[in-house]
């Protein structure tokens, strides 16, 4: 049965259950960077957004559900015991700062994707995968380790309306109504960039083809017809994580 895409952003304890999933399958891609990157999910309820964000100190491949600790806007931990990474909750807590269809904020730092975060042109229109971020993708410029809270407003500037994000010179940013949009964006964004950068070799035979500008707005608009195919795919995601390891439901 699908879950409804409402009943996961007003029920904390599926909140949970997702996020620590999302760190669990991101380990099984290799997504980790040892202790470094987050993923965060905001919490339901009025008044100031609070969100879910990982503990510092743990791989993405022990978070459970019962680990993540719960920290409002001002950076103060309202529930859980450990401290968290300040340059992740500059980043995430602008993103819940700024829009509140964002209940989901997921950041790698990617091998792919930190190459095309370094190159001049971004992500191309190359294929199929890529052709789902036609104009759907921001971009935000480097200032360096994000310690700096001033930072986020530019960061929410950079961002704009867009579900993703690349940070140059950084990684790759995806942002969604749950954690199964923001996930399914992020994986295929960053396996855009995977076969990017698989094609920029080529490219030095120019032998590399972009798709036309009227053909990337269909494409982009079809794949937008199918969005709710995302909570689908990600069922089955838990099915497969349940098969390996259930314990981070725990």
């Amino acid at each position: 049965m699908i879950s409804d895409p409402a009943k996961i952003i007003d029920d904390e304890s599926t909140l949970r259950r997702d996020l620590a999933a999302a760190y669990r399958l991101a380990a099984m891609f290799g997504w980790e960077d040892t202790l470094y990157t987050h993923f965060s999910a905001r919490l339901p309820g009025e008044g100031e957004p609070r969100f879910l964000i990982n503990p510092f100190g743990l791989m993405f491949d022990e978070v459970c559900a019962s680990d993540l600790i719960v920290v409002d806007l001002q950076g103060k931990v309202i529930s859980g015991h450990s401290p968290y990474n300040p340059a992740g909750f500059t980043i995430h807590s602008a993103v819940h700062m700024a829009r509140e269809d964002a209940h989901c904020v997921i950041h790698t730092h990617t091998l792919a994707g930190m190459a095309v975060a370094a190159s001049e042109q971004g992500l191309l229109p190359l294929n199929q995968i890529s052709l789902e971020y036609y104009n759907r993708v921001g971009y935000h410029d480097y200032e360096g380790v994000a310690f700096n809270l001033d930072e986020r407003s530019r960061l929410q500037t950079s961002l704009g309306n867009n579900s993703a994000l690349i940070l140059r010179s950084h990684g790759l940013l995806s942002v969604g109504a749950t954690v199964a949009d923001a996930f399914q964006i992020m994986y295929y964004l960053n396996r855009a960039c995977e076969i990017q950068l698989a094609a920029s070799q080529l490219a030095i035979l120019g032998q590399v083809r972009q798709v036309e500008p009227a053909l990337c707005q269909h494409v982009s608009q079809q794949f937008q017809g199918v969005e709710h195919e995302r909570q689908i795919v990600w069922q089955a995601w838990l099915r497969k994580l349940d098969r390996i390891d259930p314990s981070y439901k725990d």
